[in-house]
């Protein structure tokens, strides 16, 4: 053990001598690239500062005798997991993993063990528990809410913590949830016996056991994925219904159906080729009946009868759009890549539309709806109206750190998180400290810049993110999906990183840049993969 943190130190002071020589100004880039990246720190430095503010806000609220966090700040004071679980905890636990460590390794976890202790009611599946009465709310379990708030807490929260985490407590309990769902299940329909036919949850579940197959490759997850999807792409195509949600409560099964497409396109030609004109068949149908001029889509409508039964739009927009961008992936189709490029470009014209009454939670599942596509589709004009977005957002949150007192403040703090990672393409430091910002932006020669600075002296480690897609679910691509965190910039063990000074090994800088900067001296660094990286 001692001689190998003997190499590891002697390899980490090899890269400090590489890397000291572009520590202010690296020779190649120009100066219009470092105005951007000092911007985007900023605006990634705000972004985490109200992340770090909605966690020290909302740990103050924690019930003092079991640990959990109430559904919400002016009544119901027991904790659910349909909203609780799914919409404020997971965000809480990621917002400690980047702003604070401790509460991370300390806190979260004790939060876990408690709901399980606590809430478990039915095998693993939790109930609502009140801290009252120091029991269920209710005094027999309802199997159809338990299935309902599990599903919830799956898609929402524990799939998008694993994605950051890979395998952990988290992502234990998510397996066994889906288990357990599966196992209490009593609808009867013509594929069989399934846990639900609702448009929601089996578009949650859909989403869970295709990404948990993946993960794990069992093949009970994608046996499951696939009856489900079957229910609908052979027997009820969501678009043959009187009724049809763009919005919560529906956009799941849209979402769910791409995701076990996606697996049929991969695996199984036949399966795909079966259900390759219904998939289309519901898209096409959804374009010709959902879109207002922009693009942007309505709340509910009546795909039979061409219909708009909600003229409101609706926040999930991108969400929706998720399917459209996973189906042209695998099927090659221009019309639906055009759809959301003819969006997103204009965005601008709904900077200021008013999602959910103009709540925090609507302008940020709008602005989480833009950032998954961005990802993708890098539309200027859809750039600048996330940039608007982020600050509307911003100006939600009061003083304490709370910003509207219910759980959805969660969702809130999901999506800042991710506006962050776009604005420092995946980077992050340790330890996280409010004035030390981070940003990153793309060159005219295709070196992704990283700059760190900092109001005052510090010292720590400049950390890159990692292919999460590939290397925590173990999926062949990157394709868009509901509650994902989008990848920018990633560091691949198998792959040599170019600077103005030399090479870097991915494997190095997976360990992270030990830096030290101060108010006049920050720290900058051009990272491009070699030419013959995978």
């Amino acid at each position: 053990m001692r001689s190998n943190r003997g190499k590891r130190t002697a390899a980490l002071a090899v890269i400090a001598a590489l890397l000291a020589g572009c520590a202010v100004t690296p020779r190649a880039a120009g100066d219009d690239v470092w105005s951007k990246t000092s911007v985007h720190a900023e605006q990634a430095r705000k972004a985490m500062l109200f992340c770090w503010r909605y966690s020290q806000g909302w740990l103050q609220f924690v019930d003092p005798e079991t640990g959990l966090l109430p559904r919400n700040l002016a009544r119901d004071a027991f904790w659910n997991a349909k909203d609780c679980a799914a919409d404020n905890y997971p965000f809480l636990t990621l917002v400690t993993l980047f702003t604070d460590r401790r509460a991370f390794e300390e806190r979260m976890p004790a939060i876990l063990e408690a709901e399980q202790r606590l809430c478990n009611r039915v095998d693993r599946l939790p109930d609502d528990y009140d801290f009252v009465t120091k029991t269920f709310r209710t005094s027999e379990p309802d199997l159809d809410a338990l299935i309902f708030g599990a599903s919830e807490y799956v898609k929402d929260g524990l799939l998008p913590l694993t994605e950051w985490l890979g395998p952990s407590p988290w992502s234990e309990r998510m397996l066994g949830l889906l288990d357990d769902i599966w196992r209490h299940g009593n609808v009867h329909t013509e594929v069989g016996v399934l846990p639900s036919a609702s448009h929601e949850v089996a578009g949650d579940l859909m989403q869970g056991y295709s990404r948990c197959y993946w993960m794990t490759r069992n093949a009970a997850y994608k046996d499951r994925a696939y009856l489900l999807a079957s229910y609908f792409l052979d027997h009820h195509l969501p678009t043959n219904a009187p009724k049809l949600s763009m919005d919560d409560h529906g956009c799941e099964v849209i979402n769910g159906l791409s995701e076990a497409y996606f697996i049929a396109a991969h695996e199984d030609p036949d399966v795909h080729a079966r259900w390759r004109e219904p998939m289309h068949a519901m898209l096409d149908r959804i374009l010709e009946v959902a879109r207002n001029e922009n693009g942007l889509l309505y709340m509910l409508i009546d795909p039979v009868e061409g219909k708009v039964l909600n003229d409101e739009l609706t926040d999930n927009w991108g969400y929706d759009y998720n399917a459209f961008a996973t189906v042209a992936l695998l099927d090659d189709v221009d019309r639906y890549r055009e759809a959301i490029e003819f969006t997103l470009a204009r965005l601008p014209a709904a900077k200021d539309y008013p999602w959910e009454n103009d709540g925090a939670d609507g302008i940020a599942d709008s602005l989480e709806s833009g950032l998954n596509l961005i990802n993708r589709f890098p539309i200027p004009e859809a750039m600048e109206w996330a940039d608007h977005s982020a600050e509307r957002l911003l100006k939600k949150q009061r003083d304490t750190g709370v910003i509207e007192g219910w759980h959805g403040d969660g969702n809130g703090a999901r999506t800042m998180l991710m506006y962050a990672m776009w604005k420092t393409r995946g980077a992050y430091v340790e330890p996280w400290r409010a004035d030390v910002a981070v940003g990153a932006a793309l060159d005219d020669e295709g070196y992704t810049c990283f700059e760190v600075k900092a109001d005052w002296p510090w010292r720590g480690r400049l950390r890159f993110d990692v292919p999460r897609h590939a290397e925590y679910f173990r999926m062949p691509l990157d394709y868009p999906r509901l509650n994902q965190f989008p990848e920018w910039f990633t560091a691949r063990a198998e792959s040599t990183y170019l600077t103005d000074e030399g090479n870097l090994s991915g494997a190095a800088l997976r360990e992270g840049l030990d830096i030290s900067i101060t108010p006049d001296k920050p720290f900058r660094i051009r990272l491009k993969a070699a030419p013959d990286a995978p």
